[in-house]
């Protein structure tokens, strides 16, 4: 396998998600990752014993009605992001926006296992209104994961996405 992990420089380098998929959600909220995706996070979020599988941190998106998933490194760079934004967001009197973290904190490390299935988070997934579909997408730093309908109904999601979601639909003989 691949690893998506190198270092340069004496700096750990993390793999970027790339790629895409459905996935079929089963009534006890259990998907699996793509592929394409699965062996980048494989990668990101080994498991100490050396078997495959590891964790995922599934949580509400800050802004679109999706999910967002990632491996616990890209935690410190959320973070430090957030930290940035929260300085320059700090108004008279040392007051800042609350939201900024808490938009950002709501997420829950679930495990996955070889073949990249995890049970999703059950609040995430009623945020979402994900259903019996969900459409994986990679975005460098973590994966979206959306409603199919949802993300085509979105207005401002790119157009290659939305085709890429019907391709996924289409090529499992499913209709939007």
């Amino acid at each position: 396998m691949k690893r998506a992990r190198q270092v340069r420089s004496g700096v750990l380098v993390r793999g970027r998600y790339q790629g895409e998929g459905i996935g079929l959600v089963d009534d006890k909220g259990r998907v699996a990752i793509p592929s394409s995706l699965r062996t980048t996070l494989a990668a990101n979020a080994p498991k100490a014993d050396g078997k495959t599988g590891g964790t995922v941190i599934v949580g509400p998106h800050q802004k679109s009605k999706c999910l967002v998933a990632y491996d616990q490194g890209y935690l410190d760079i959320l973070a430090e992001q957030l930290d940035r934004r929260e300085a320059e967001h700090t108004g008279p009197g040392g007051e800042f926006d609350y939201n900024i973290k808490r938009r950002a904190a709501a997420g829950e490390a679930v495990p996955f296992d070889g073949s990249g299935r995890f049970i999703m988070p059950a609040f995430p997934r009623f945020y979402a209104s994900i259903g019996e579909h969900a459409f994986f997408y990679g975005v460098l730093d973590y994966i979206e994961i959306w409603d199919p309908a949802t993300l085509i109904a979105e207005p401002d999601i790119a157009d290659n996405v939305k085709a890429a979601a019907r391709f996924h639909m289409m090529q499992k003989g499913l209709t939007l």
